[in-house]
């Protein structure tokens, strides 16, 4: 059975066709490269340009939740300045914060110790039962602590002590706070003598701005996060992230590079973006320093926050994705259909060739007489199978020349064939005759000799009978030797006469 690489090296149209698909293949996949190259990077463009649309979205959304608990503890706040000496109503003004606003959970406000006489330490806390949206509003539960901890202690009234300035807290976590993560709005409350002497503390629990905020999907699978300038999760899709763990606690679970990267970037305030890795996966975050929005009446100085969204990159390149599949089984069936195209096409162009093929195979076998069909074609191939068939009548009437000059020589070889063997028998005739006659001769020369040489020898001696009967025998004897002779010389005369008669008739019969 032949194999893949020889049906393709004796198919000439098969060649040329997968020739075709090949360079059409390399052109388009060259021309799919660039546009994906600058399709992909425009996407990413744009990617980064709607990230920043809803980073700046995100951080408006968040800034509207601050400064909305900002506003509200505000208004209660000059009116609480007025009565700083009436302990008790410090409860109406928690509670009345705590119904006013949503968003807020709890309000605490609290004294220096010994402010109020026979006090060492005043603590006004109501808070929401729950600490959720979802509860009743009217449930509110009023309590003189805040965990086991004295509030001196903790950081949501230290920290706007110490800086005698309105601030919010990092995310109160863990034994910070009583169960509910939190982040506190902290106002300094200050005497007639501008002395600061308590803090109004309005909470805002983390996993309410993060519904708040994660309810507007940056994409399908994205996600927005705020990160403290400690590391602390303030929003985050991820509860758990939220309660009991900072951005660095993944770098003790084996995180990406990449994504501790990221964090510290995000936790140093810089603003970028940075290709990271989560549980294997690509994603891209977008982030950037959480600013405020300046307003009358508003602390000024930032937070230290930092907000960030976050894309699979599916989510990014999705369309891209899709359209690059599609194209490419546009561009694979294309192709084929290219190729099977092509394939038609040069297999009937090329079917003279074919033609001409099976006939100087039929030639090269013998058949000289095969028949060369004409064609109407004037191209290549055309001219082709015209000199072809040209050349195939040329050659089929010198076969036929040839043919009859063989048989001609066969015949002429079949008569110098009966000649030469005639000639043969005649040589031998001759020298069987030569041999006969010199036998003949043999015996009366030697007779003649022996007489010769007797009276040449012993004349004196022989009488005058034995010379006579010497000379007879002499005479005798060459009157023999002249007879054979005589009869060879006929015998040659008629041989003569013979062979120039058959050559006579053999040229009548050529004539």
């Amino acid at each position: 059975m032949p194999t893949l690489p020889k049906i393709i090296t004796r198919t000439l149209s098969l060649k040329l066709s997968l020739m075709a698909v090949c360079e059409i293949s390399l052109l388009l996949m060259v021309a799919l490269a660039v546009m994906f190259h600058y399709s992909r990077k425009v996407l990413k463009e744009e990617a980064m340009i709607d990230a920043e649309h809803t980073l700046d979205g995100t951080a408006q959304h968040i800034d509207n939740v601050l400064l909305s608990v900002e506003q509200s503890a505000g208004n209660i706040y000059f009116d609480l300045l007025k009565h700083l000496d009436e302990p008790e109503r410090m409860y109406d003004y928690s509670r009345h914060l705590v119904e006013s606003n949503p968003y807020i959970v709890g309000c605490a406000i609290v004294f220096k110790p010994h402010y109020y006489p026979g006090k060492e330490l005043f603590m006004a806390y109501v808070r929401r039962k729950g600490y959720s949206l979802t509860a009743d509003n009217t449930e509110l539960v009023t309590q003189a602590t805040y965990t086991e901890r004295p509030y001196t202690e903790q950081e949501w009234y230290t920290k706007p002590m110490k800086r005698e300035a309105p601030c919010w807290t990092y995310p109160l976590k863990n034994e910070d706070a009583e169960g509910e993560p939190l982040v506190s709005f902290c106002l300094p409350i200050r005497d007639k003598s501008d002395t600061c002497v308590g803090v109004l503390a309005a909470d805002l629990p983390i996993s309410l701005l993060s519904q708040i905020v994660l309810s507007a999907k940056p994409s399908p699978h994205g996600y927005s996060t705020l990160l403290a300038e400690n590391g602390s999760f303030i929003v985050h899709p991820d509860s758990t992230k939220l309660t009991y763990q900072t951005v660095f606690y993944q770098l003790h679970q084996g995180a990406d590079p990449t994504f501790i990267e990221a964090a510290e970037a995000m936790v140093a305030g810089e603003k970028g973006f940075r290709s990271i890795k989560i549980d294997g996966k690509k994603w891209y975050a977008f982030f950037k320093p959480f600013e405020r929005s300046v307003t009358p009446g508003r602390a000024e100085g930032q937070l230290g926050w930092s907000v960030g969204v976050v894309y699979p990159d599916d989510d990014i390149f999705e369309e891209y994705n899709r359209l690059l599949y599609y194209l490419l089984t546009i561009a694979i069936v294309g192709l084929l259909v290219f190729f099977l195209l092509v394939r038609f096409v040069t297999h009937r162009q090329l079917l003279p060739l074919s033609l001409l093929t099976h006939s100087a195979q039929r030639i090269a076998k013998g058949k000289y007489s095969e028949t060369i069909p004409a064609t109407n074609r004037k191209d290549e191939i055309g001219q082709l199978q015209e000199h072809f068939q040209q050349m195939q009548q040329s050659l089929a009437s010198h076969i036929s020349e040839l043919e009859q000059l063989s048989t001609t020589l066969k015949d002429r070889n079949e008569v110098l064939r009966i000649a030469y063997d005639r000639a043969q028998e005649a040589d031998m005739m001759k020298i069987a005759f030569l041999h006969h006659m010199t036998n003949q001769m043999l015996e009366p020369t030697l007779a003649l000799e022996n007489s010769v040489k007797t009276l040449c020898n012993n004349y004196q001696e022989l009488t005058q009978q034995e010379a006579d009967h010497e000379v007879d025998n002499i005479q005798q004897k060459s009157h023999t030797i002249i007879e054979v002779l005589n009869s060879m010389i006929h015998g040659a005369e008629d041989e003569i006469q013979a062979s120039g008669v058959q050559e006579g008739s053999g040229k009548g019969g050529r004539l």
